[in-house]
């Protein structure tokens, strides 16, 4: 099955360079240039396969997780990149210190992709992101709004109908971890799920703190179709009609995924 992607992670990595190269990096690119000299930071970066498209244009990349199986993942499939020294995968916080200091004003990018909605306190993180970029550097953002039709991250399920069910993760906490439980989820399926329904993100509320937090956004793009869907699915990625992305809470429900790019004003 489509949604099967995630168990093999070599597959999940090379899935998302080619999604990365497709729809990422020309996104981006319609408003900066990337190439050598550009400095890439990604945040929570997994194995590194949506790092390794910008490190195939010729920036200097970063990329930093906290998680040290992916982090032993990306070492293993980037070990040629990471030998030119344009590339390093680092498991790290990084608010740490040394890192933090190590990077003040930077980075041309700064790259989060599918990782805001994981997030407490996104708004903080947004201010603090400021102190790694260089004056005129822009940060990517590209998330699932959480009340689409997948925005809960059920695919992660290990029961297969709850992993295409659509929308009930909108029902309240309770009920929502009932389900899980009947349906026999792993604890840390279970947790991880309802720690996303904590953190998840609607587009106004992510419009409302870049706005709040002296960013502009440069660039938009909405998706009916989420690009990563043709691996997930087998569906043909399809940008939102205008007038639906532009109807306020209604977008939420019907567009998959929200790409933006953002500077400092």
């Amino acid at each position: 099955m489509a949604f099967d992607f995630h168990k093999d992670r070599k597959v999940y990595f090379d899935q998302q360079t080619t999604n990365a190269e497709a729809f990422v990096v020309p996104f981006i690119e319609a408003k900066m240039k990337i190439g050598p000299g550009t400095k890439v930071l990604e945040i929570g970066c997994a194995e590194g396969g949506v790092l390794k498209a910008f490190f195939r244009k010729g920036c200097t990349t970063i990329g930093v997780e906290l998680s040290q199986y992916r982090v032993n993942h990306a070492l293993e499939f980037l070990q040629e990149e990471i030998a030119t020294d344009s590339m390093q995968i680092i498991c790290s916080n990084i608010f740490d210190m040394d890192f933090a200091g190590k990077y003040h004003e930077y980075f041309d990018l700064i790259v989060l992709k599918d990782v805001i909605e994981h997030i407490h306190g996104q708004q903080k993180l947004l201010e603090d992101l400021k102190q790694f970029l260089v004056p005129s550097g822009k940060i990517f953002f590209g998330f699932p709004p959480w009340q689409m039709p997948f925005g809960g991250h059920q695919q992660i399920c290990q029961s297969k109908f709850l992993s295409v069910l659509p929308y009930y993760h909108l029902l309240p906490k309770f009920l929502y971890k009932a389900i899980l439980k009947a349906f026999k989820q792993h604890p840390r399926t279970i947790e991880e799920l309802l720690e996303i329904k904590d953190t998840g993100i609607s587009l106004e509320r992510f419009e409302r703190i870049v706005k709040k937090t002296n960013y502009k956004i440069i660039n938009k793009q909405l998706y009916a179709i989420n690009p990563i869907y043709k691996f997930k699915f087998g569906l043909k990625p399809r940008k939102q009609i205008p007038i639906l992305g532009s109807i306020p809470y209604l977008r939420n429900f019907i567009n998959t995924a929200g790409f933006y790019l953002v500077e400092k004003r």
